[in-house]
């Protein structure tokens, strides 16, 4: 016959009952012999010492038993109220729902205040989640994508501006006809002609939004966040300075403006570091000497990879360690893709300006559309640019030759 767990706990009560009588008793008959006497026996002393140790271990057994039996107790309560015989872990909701801090939390809701709760582990891990999908190794960094330095800026004599446009005086031609002339002659007129410009600041700006959260516990995120807006902003600034077609709020850019590469003469087996020195001499013959080059990454590394009939390189020098140069001007290469297989040779410092109106820019908000409820910030980069090109005849723009000609 089985005996609950019921029962058995109320058998070893009855037994620490008996045990502590009988201890009670014993100990008043030692104290009374004692008190007689003056001193205790021998024998009394190790009766009263024997039932003390029995009665300890037996009242150990009852408080275990007793929590082993509450323990039971809890398991089954939650199976009656559940239907069913699973011993399902708490969720974190349940948890956070029980707690007295919660509840004493909900009645005296304070602005900014947070509250306290421990959760256990068990109550964080998800139930149907693969394993090791819940403690995943955190690695070090950001994988962030690679990014192309840009020059073309750097190229180009800067300036400021506190206008909403630029406004300055063009030349566009001049006619020399300076010459010797004897006593009591008219003087030769040469003729200067100018044209007015103006050209507006544009806006260039790009914005994404993210967790507020994610930012606010995640630094260096934050920081990544404003160095990828800042570089997508230049990339931008990049194109509009080449390419852009003055249309609207683009930037009137210095390809759409430049000179066709018109070659002074021919040389033998052209190469495309013959069509760079050409263009050189072409900005020469305008009286505008070049100061830079612009290529293509894939073109750069072409001119630089040529090789002699000896298979010794031309310009290219794997251990150099000084910047891309070639005829004694600096070398910019750009990714753009519209440079494939072209070139822009000119007077960058001469020939075009950048005026700043509004310097590169980074702005939070929280107030954007739904921002608020949804707890989103809104990441806004900005910058107010003018371009001038001054000089267009300072800029030679052309096609490289597909298949140079190894001389």
């Amino acid at each position: 016959m089985e005996i609950s767990a019921s029962d058995l706990l109320k058998q070893v009560q009855a037994a620490v009952d008996k045990a502590s009588g009988e201890f009670s008793k014993r100990a008043e008959e030692a104290l009374k012999e004692a008190k007689n006497s003056g001193d205790m026996s021998q024998q009394t002393k190790t009766a009263v010492d024997k039932i003390a140790s029995e009665f300890n271990a037996l009242n150990k057994a009852h408080e275990e038993l007793k929590a082993s039996l509450g323990e039971v107790e809890q398991v089954v309560a939650a199976a009656n109220t559940q239907g069913r015989g699973d011993t399902r872990a708490q969720t974190v909701g349940e948890i956070l729902a029980k707690s007295d801090a919660l509840q004493a939390f909900a009645q005296s809701v304070q602005g900014g205040r947070r509250v306290n709760i421990p959760v256990t582990r068990a109550a964080l891990i998800s139930t149907g989640v693969a394993e090791g999908v819940v403690e995943p190794q955190r690695l070090p960094g950001i994988d962030v994508a690679p990014r192309q330095r840009l020059f073309i800026r750097d190229l180009i004599a800067p300036g400021r501006t506190t206008s909403p446009a630029i406004f300055w005086v063009q030349q566009t031609g001049f006619t020399n006809n300076a010459a010797v002339v004897a006593e009591n002659t008219k003087k030769p007129e040469s003729e200067i002609t100018f044209a007015t410009k103006i050209t507006p600041v544009s806006t260039i700006a790009h914005l994404f939004k993210a967790s507020k959260q994610i930012l606010d516990d995640f630094a260096q995120l934050q920081s990544t966040v404003d160095a990828e807006l800042r570089f997508g902003l230049k990339y931008a600034e990049e194109q509009e300075i080449l390419f852009g077609d003055g249309t609207g709020v683009h930037l009137h850019g210095i390809v759409p403006q430049a000179s066709a590469y018109t070659p002074a003469f021919t040389p033998e087996k052209v190469t495309q570091i013959d069509h760079l020195r050409l263009a050189m001499l072409q900005a020469q013959l305008a009286r505008i000497p070049a100061t830079g080059h612009v290529v293509h990454f894939t073109d750069w590394a072409k001119i630089e990879t040529r090789k002699d009939s000896l298979g010794r390189y031309i310009i290219g020098n794997p251990q150099g360690t000084t910047s891309p140069s070639l005829w004694n001007l600096p070398v910019v290469a750009t990714e753009i893709p519209a440079f494939v297989g072209k070139f822009l040779t000119g007077s960058f410092q001469y020939g075009a300006q950048l005026f700043d109106r509004e310097d590169a820019n980074v702005v939070i908000s929280t107030e954007n559309n739904d921002d608020f409820e949804k707890n989103m910030i809104t990441v806004r980069c900005e910058e107010r640019v003018a371009l001038a090109v001054k000089r267009p005849e300072a800029f030679i723009y052309g096609t490289l030759p597909a298949d140079p000609v190894t001389p």
